[in-house]
């Protein structure tokens, strides 16, 4: 299909407050008035997929359908070498109903210590963004980051969501956790578009933002 730009009111897919604030930084010097759909008392679909970008692509249409609105859409979490890449898909799912991260880390520390994973280069781990925009016709719009790091323990920072107090990206002293929004996710010149998110927009941006 043909490449559209989006423009006007979106529809971001979402539940969760931290993807939202991220996500709604990212839109907003294109001018989109973005609506989430916890705002819209939208559902939450039932995430079959077995990879990010199928997830994505699921909350999106489901999103765009309710409300014949473009909808967009983020399926993400983290892969860790020595757990074979999980939790992956399921690293919303390793914090249980209650969404506790602080259990899912000491979770994960347990299962590299068991592994005796202490060393950095045991503690290989990635963030993976897969970004969806769908239109109310179908057509989609499909891009995915990632950012490489390793894993700290105890976790550091009070910044960021989920596993960011974890995870210390390649080439910085700082985790996720320790990070400032805009360093954390924002695009160049206030920010260095360093998080899986942020890099998956940029590519987004080029089918349709620009």
């Amino acid at each position: 299909m043909a490449q559209r730009r989006l423009q006007g009111k979106v529809v971001i897919a979402t539940h969760n407050h931290g993807k939202l604030v991220e996500m709604r930084d990212l839109l907003a010097p294109f001018g989109l008035e973005a609506v989430s759909a916890a705002e819209l008392s939208l559902p939450e679909p039932e995430e079959t997929g077995v990879t990010f970008a199928e997830n994505a692509a699921i909350k999106a249409l489901a999103a765009t359908k309710a409300t014949g609105l473009p909808a967009f859409a983020d399926d993400s979490g983290i892969c860790i070498e020595a757990l074979g890449g999980e939790p992956g898909i399921y690293s919303a799912r390793w914090a249980g109903p209650e969404k506790d991260f602080d259990r899912a880390m000491r979770h994960i520390e347990e299962l590299l210590q068991a592994k005796g994973a202490m060393l950095p280069e045991q503690r290989k781990a990635w963030f993976v963004s897969a970004l969806t925009v769908a239109w109310p016709d179908g057509h989609l719009a499909e891009v995915e980051g990632r950012v490489d790091g390793t894993l700290v323990w105890p976790p550091r920072g009070p910044a960021g969501f989920g596993y960011d107090p974890m995870f210390l990206p390649e080439g910085d002293t700082r985790t996720f956790g320790e990070m400032s929004r805009e360093e954390k996710h924002g695009l160049p010149p206030l920010g260095r578009g360093l998080s899986h998110r942020a890099r998956a927009f940029v590519a987004l941006v080029d089918q349709v933002l620009t």
